[in-house]
């Protein structure tokens, strides 16, 4: 079993930055691509960013690249999603997830979720 718990969320103004981690206790972890999909308010989940097990490549939505990055540290059994710049359109419940490799895969692949964390810009 893989527990992801994601913090970080929170209340920002155009332009701020937030550093979301995702926190994935356990040996399986390095396994695993690490996505970000987020969600908001009446509308469908969109797929973020994703980054390989051992962070050799990362993908990003055209909407955020640029502006978000992505990150693991296998050490610390973490990923993380750093943003910036930071749009009203980007306000949304943020989700980590793992799914085995390729990490181009569909969402349904995904194989562990976390809880989400709120990100609201103003």
């Amino acid at each position: 079993h893989v527990q992801l718990v994601e913090s970080g969320g929170g209340s920002v103004q155009a332009g701020g930055s937030l550093r979301l981690p995702c926190a994935a206790p356990g040996y399986t972890y390095d396994t695993y691509c690490m996505g970000w999909f987020r969600q908001a308010p009446g509308k469908g989940p969109e797929w973020v960013s994703s980054i390989a097990p051992d962070g050799s490549n990362t993908y990003y939505a055209g909407s955020v690249k640029g502006r978000f990055a992505i990150s693991r540290d296998n050490a610390k059994n973490t990923a993380f999603l750093q943003m910036t710049d930071l749009q009203p359109d980007d306000s949304a419940m943020y989700y980590c997830a793992a799914v085995d490799p390729p990490c181009r895969a569909w969402r349904d692949d995904y194989k562990y979720w976390g809880q989400g964390t709120q990100v609201t810009v103003s």
